[in-house]
C-alpha cells in the first residue's frame, strides 16, 4: 500500500514529534521489507499509532474503532478525514460480530501483502502494565501463517497519557522482536495450528513476551475490565492490583 496522504501526514506530524518526544527504534530490521506481516504492539497511548509509523519505512494499517469515523461535528469530520486518508479500517468493537469484522478487515490487508498493526489488549493500558490479550491476534495469525513481529512501546504513555491531547516532552522508545512464525510455534508447543485450543496459549505467549520486552508486569486480566472497575468503584479488581 502506498497512500499519498499517509506520507503527507508523516511529513507534517513527524518533525514536531521527533523533536518533542525523540522517538527511537531498535530492531527495525526485523520488520520484513516486503510481504505481509502482523505488528502486534502493547498499547499505552493514542499516539502509539503515530510514533510507530513515523519510524517504520513501510505503511502500516491499523483497525480503528468505528467512533473515529462517525463522531458528529467538526472534530468528527477531521477525525474521519485523517483516519480515512491514512488507510485505517473502521471496526465496530461493540457489535456481536466484531471478531469476524476484525478478521475480515485484517485479511483484506494481509492479502495485499501489507503490514497490519494490531493492539491485542484491545484498549490502552490504564497504568503502563501489559494486560491480557484478545485472541483476535491468534485468530488472524494462525490461518494466515504470516509472521508476527512484537512491538514494545516504552514511554508513550508518559508522552501522551490517557485523557491528554497535547504530547508531553517524554522520550519514546520502540523495541522490535524477531519475527515469530505462528504455525511453527504451534507445532513446536504441541498444538494443532488449525485448532481452537492454540489461540489462547499463543496470545498469552505474545503478551508475556511483550511485557518482558518493555520491562513491565504482565496482568492476566483484560484492560477493559480493569478500566470498568476503576470507573465504577475507583479501585482495581483484586486480581489486577499493582
Amino acid at each position: 500500500m502506498n497512500n499519498k496522504w499517509y506520507s503527507l501526514f508523516k511529513v507534517l506530524l513527524g518533525p514536531p514529534l521527533l523533536v518533542w518526544n525523540r522517538p527511537t527504534i531498535e530492531g527495525a530490521e526485523n520488520i520484513p521489507d516486503e510481504g505481509a506481516a502482523i505488528l502486534a504492539s502493547n498499547h499505552q497511548a493514542v499516539l502509539d499509532s503515530f510514533y510507530l509509523p513515523l519510524l517504520v519505512r513501510r505503511q502500516i494499517t491499523f483497525p480503528a474503532k468505528k467512533e473515529y469515523f462517525t463522531t458528529p461535528g467538526l472534530t468528527g469530520r477531521i477525525q474521519k478525514f485523517f483516519f480515512s486518508s491514512v488507510g485505517q479500517i473502521p471496526v465496530d468493537r461493540g457489535a456481536k460480530d466484531a471478531g469476524d469484522a476484525l478478521q475480515a478487515a485484517a485479511k483484506s490487508v494481509l492479502d495485499k501483502g501489507d503490514l497490519l498493526g494490531i493492539y491485542p489488549e484491545g484498549t490502552r493500558s490504564p497504568d503502563g502494565r501489559v494486560y491480557k490479550g484478545r485472541t483476535g491476534l491468534a485468530r488472524i495469525a494462525m490461518p494466515s501463517g504470516v509472521p508476527v513481529v512484537l512491538i514494545g512501546m516504552i514511554g508513550s504513555g508518559k508522552a501522551n497519557p490517557i485523557g491528554t491531547t497535547i504530547p508531553r516532552p517524554a522520550k519514546v522508545r520502540i523495541l522490535v522482536s524477531e519475527p515469530i512464525d505462528p504455525r511453527a510455534w504451534a507445532v513446536e508447543n504441541g498444538f494443532d495450528p488449525d485448532s481452537r485450543e492454540v489461540m489462547r496459549p499463543f496470545t498469552d505467549y505474545c503478551m508475556r513476551r511483550l511485557a518482558a520486552m518493555v520491562g513491565e508486569d504482565y496482568v492476566d486480566v483484560y484492560a477493559s475490565d480493569v478500566k470498568k472497575a476503576l470507573e465504577e468503584t475507583g479501585d482495581y479488581p483484586e486480581e489486577a492490583r499493582p
